[in-house]
């Protein structure tokens, strides 16, 4: 009797990830990064530029198309973490993943990630334009060639990572048909390059003198210097503000506005990149997103931008 008691009394061990009936649904949906679904308000920058935001038909064509590219990338991060799931055992951090820690079965991240990657094309094909569903396929193909061997390609590797931005920027516009100026694809191209280049710049700072822990982290940059990926981010931080420069001034004038707004955001602009490149030169450039919510200045000097810009299409 005292024995039994005993092992009534004796502590259970914990119970093991991926039980629960809503474990595996929790574990999909962490696996899809929901944080990372902000970087695709993208969507509405082309439409936003062009001034054509707020019709019915526009809000819901954007909305619908926000929601097929969330699904596309998510799909990207399901196979990405199935793929990768022995290696991400081993990492300090990664570890946690849902696959990584049992919680989501490979087969089942792997099943989930291929059936958001058809049905996000096809659903874009029915619902939207061949052209958008177009680019949402290249999109997928793309990102699933980085997870197999882009990534492991110098400057292939921050062309492709850049790339999924700029498409992110043009996939509003294509869905409602709006033309793409020549410069809004430079400033947003170089203005992705600049962000991805100071994020990886800032995990090489922040990774310096130990080689392990720079392979653990990502593994090309033990093949870039930061002097090299220093002179990425500046490089592309100049062209994307001379193109936006260009672009500000293209329209000249001030129409039937009170002042010239297009023109006076290049000032929000540039000090927007200014603020960013100080954070980039710190070393301590992460995720875009981070950097732009954490910090006061650069959210109000960006909410300022909006304004401008916003008054200068609206011609007021």
């Amino acid at each position: 009797m005292a024995d039994r008691t005993a092992l009534l009394e004796r502590p259970q061990p914990p119970r093991p990830p991926g039980t629960g009936s809503l474990a595996l649904p929790l574990g999909l949906l962490k696996t899809a990064r929901p944080r990372q679904w902000v970087k695709n308000v993208l969507v509405v920058a082309a439409p936003a530029a062009a001034g054509e935001l707020f019709s019915r038909h526009s809000l819901v064509q954007l909305a619908l198309v926000f929601a097929l590219f969330t699904a596309a990338a998510s799909a990207v991060y399901l196979i990405n973490d199935a793929r990768d799931a022995e290696a991400d055992r081993a990492h300090p951090t990664k570890c946690r993943r849902p696959v990584a820690a049992g919680q989501v079965p490979v087969a089942v991240a792997y099943a989930a990630g291929g059936l958001l990657a058809v049905l996000a094309p096809v659903a874009a094909a029915v619902l939207c334009t061949p052209l958008t569903a177009g680019l949402l396929a290249a999109y997928v193909v793309m990102q699933l060639a980085y997870c197999v061997s882009l990534k492991h390609v110098l400057v292939v590797d921050l062309a492709v990572v850049t790339t999924g931005f700029l498409m992110r920027a043009m996939i509003g516009g294509v869905a409602l048909g709006i033309p793409l100026s020549r410069w809004f694809l430079i400033t947003t191209g170089f203005g992705a390059l600049f962000m991805v280049a100071a994020k990886r710049y800032s995990e090489a700072v922040q990774m310096s003198g130990s080689a392990e822990k720079l392979g653990a982290t990502r593994a090309l940059l033990t093949e870039y210097t930061t002097g090299y990926l220093r002179f990425v981010w500046q490089l592309a931080a100049g062209v994307a503000v001379l193109a936006y420069c260009l672009w500000a001034m293209e329209s000249g004038g001030t129409a039937n506005g009170l002042l010239p707004w297009r023109q006076l955001s290049i000032a929000a602009f540039v000090l927007a990149v200014l603020r960013y490149a100080v954070f980039a030169d710190r070393g301590t450039a992460g995720e875009p997103e981070d950097v732009v919510l954490r910090d006061r200045a650069l959210a109000v000097i960006g909410l300022v931008w909006i304004a401008m810009y916003a008054l200068a299409v609206a011609d007021w």
